[in-house]
């Protein structure tokens, strides 16, 4: 009898005991999966004479000068233990892929950042990249351009860390737009060209205080307003972008790169490069100004990355080849291209859904505009960002019916990738993205 009434005592207290514990579980999951952004940026510009990224025609002449500083601007979410960094940069190009597995590794060493997508503008008056510490691939000639690759990886790294720091819950606002007349389609002679006019933006705000922490903008563009003879740094139409953005609405402004392979902007009768961004960032402005952030009813954020591997259209083994890459360009900058070509075309896919309806697609090269726009029409998400030049390069991927076309982005010189790359990536994103949202095994 004694037993059976300890026994008794023992269940009422466990009985009364499991509506504490559950609601201190539920409110301890609660406070994990909370939204929080944190914003940063750095000067990356190069303070020594170094060759100059985007135009053949320049070779290996030195730059002279600043127009106007390059940035590396950061943004870093956290939902519970996931953490992932949004990452523009006013460069050409991606870092290269050691420069870029060094800045991943410090990132999650130091601050846990499991995923990243870090891109360049696609800025043709930024330095070249690629060059190494070795013989025939920079070392002795270009010295000071590979120093420059270490400052950019520290710079890059410094600004995410920073973002890392500044961590706050916000509220999120998403809004997309056709915005007509600021650019065309550069590659097809077929009527009615495709075009992606789409602007979209991701705003955060600090869920305490109100105030912005950052905007993020996506946009299709080329930047290659400023001349090519002009041999001085510059960030291009993007720079005056955020520059107007920061001023009118305040935070952080990072600019992703669309699919802008076969893309240019339309200045019209907006001026110069500076103008033509001051008018850019007005719309942002506009856009971002019209959404009114929350707060994720159920924050998430899940991700994932894999490497392709493509049959090369192009022969760099061959010494006529080479020969002919390097009186184009100049020698030291195609035997890197040699060696990242080696085993392939390698590209990289980077897929990231947050709260489940906001999808951020990336990928390693310039794509032609059809991708993403038929990526965003299939996926069926109201927000689908295509981060273009992401987390490496691989040059061009034009779509099956633009390389049938011919031209330039579309002809092996600079789309080495075998036809039909950039379809088998955006079936594979959009693959990924219905499997994300529970809805393919």
């Amino acid at each position: 009898m004694k037993n059976t009434m300890a026994n008794m005592t023992m269940l009422r207290s466990f009985l009364c005991s499991v509506p504490l514990f559950c609601f201190l579980a539920i409110q301890c999951a609660a406070d994990e999966q909370v939204l929080k952004a944190g914003a940063a940026k750095r000067d990356i510009t190069p303070q020594e004479p170094v060759p100059m990224w985007g135009y053949g025609e320049r070779h290996a002449e030195l730059s002279r000068g600043t127009l106007d500083p390059l940035e590396s601007a950061a943004v870093v979410l956290q939902v519970g233990k996931s953490k992932l960094a949004i990452v523009g940069l006013d460069l050409g190009r991606s870092p290269s892929e050691s420069s870029l597995q060094r800045i991943r590794e410090r990132i999650k060493s130091e601050a846990g950042i499991e995923q990243s997508f870090i891109a360049g503008s696609h800025t043709h008056h930024g330095p070249v990249v690629e060059l190494i510490d070795k013989k025939g691939k920079g070392k002795g000639r270009f010295d000071a351009a590979i120093r420059y690759c270490q400052l950019m990886e520290d710079r890059i790294v410094e600004s995410i860390l920073e973002a890392d720091k500044a961590l706050v819950p916000v509220k999120l606002a998403s809004g997309m737009r056709e915005l007509e007349g600021f650019n065309r389609n550069r590659h097809t002679k077929l009527q009615p060209p495709p075009v992606d006019r789409t602007l979209a933006v991701l705003r955060f705000d600090d869920a305490t205080t109100g105030a912005p922490v950052a905007v993020i903008v996506n946009f299709a563009g080329h930047p290659t307003s400023v001349s090519a003879m002009t041999l001085e740094f510059s960030a291009d139409y993007v720079g005056a972008m955020k520059r107007a953005v920061e001023k009118e609405f305040g935070g952080t402004s990072v600019f992703m790169q669309g699919a802008s392979g076969d893309i240019s902007i339309n200045k019209g009768d907006r001026g110069d490069h500076i103008a033509f961004g001051a008018a850019l960032g007005r719309e942002v402005v506009k856009l971002a100004s019209s959404l009114s952030p929350v707060l994720p009813n159920r924050p998430s954020l899940v991700f994932k990355e894999e490497r392709f591997r493509f049959v090369s259209r192009t022969d760099l083994s061959n010494p006529l080849v080479r020969v002919a890459y390097s009186v184009a360009f100049f020698p030291e900058l195609v035997a890197n291209f040699v060696d990242e070509y080696a085993d392939g075309i390698r590209p990289r896919l980077t897929v990231a859904l947050l709260n489940g309806d906001i999808a951020m697609v990336g990928a390693s090269g310039e794509f032609f505009c059809e991708h993403a726009m038929r990526l965003r029409m299939r996926a069926r998400k109201e927000s689908l960002l295509f981060f273009g030049l992401c987390n490496g390069y691989h040059q061009y991927f034009p779509t099956i019916e633009a390389a049938a076309e011919g031209g330039y982005g579309a002809d092996t010189q600079v789309a080495p990738a075998e036809v039909g790359a950039g379809e088998h990536l955006m079936n594979s994103a959009l693959t990924w993205l219905f499997q994300m949202q529970g809805k393919l095994r």
